[in-house]
């Protein structure tokens, strides 16, 4: 079992949000498509964010070796987040044989989130 985790403040990430360059760049189409629905709410953008990150730490990597819009934050019906991947990121992730399991919250200045893998 490997454990990743990330925390974010949110009033960093709302400027940075405020740039469309920052969604198109870090986010995928599902997610951008999921945040719209959402009203690009800034709390949803920074746990989405902060996930993304933690799934890198769990990996072991630094974010430079993949592109975040690889990564997928996506929540099921239940309203529960998952990772989903593409590209390369899939292709190294594929290799490890494992399972994900993704928890995220927030406060008001902060947004934290923990990204397990197991078998």
């Amino acid at each position: 079992m490997t454990i990743g985790s990330y925390i974010v403040e949110i009033p960093r990430i709302k400027r940075i949000a405020a740039k469309p360059k920052f969604i198109a760049k870090y986010f995928s189409p599902a997610e951008m498509k999921f945040l719209m629905e959402k009203n690009f709410a800034v709390p949803r953008i920074s746990e989405m964010f902060a996930a993304k990150l933690a799934f890198l730490n769990a990996m072991g990597v630094h974010a430079r070796d993949y592109r975040l819009n690889e990564i997928s934050v996506l929540t099921d019906y239940g309203g529960n987040y998952y990772i989903s991947l593409l590209g390369n990121s899939k292709k190294a992730f594929a290799a490890k044989r494992l399972r994900t399991a993704v928890s995220c919250s927030h406060t008001r200045n902060s947004a934290l989130a923990t990204v397990v893998f197991y078998e």
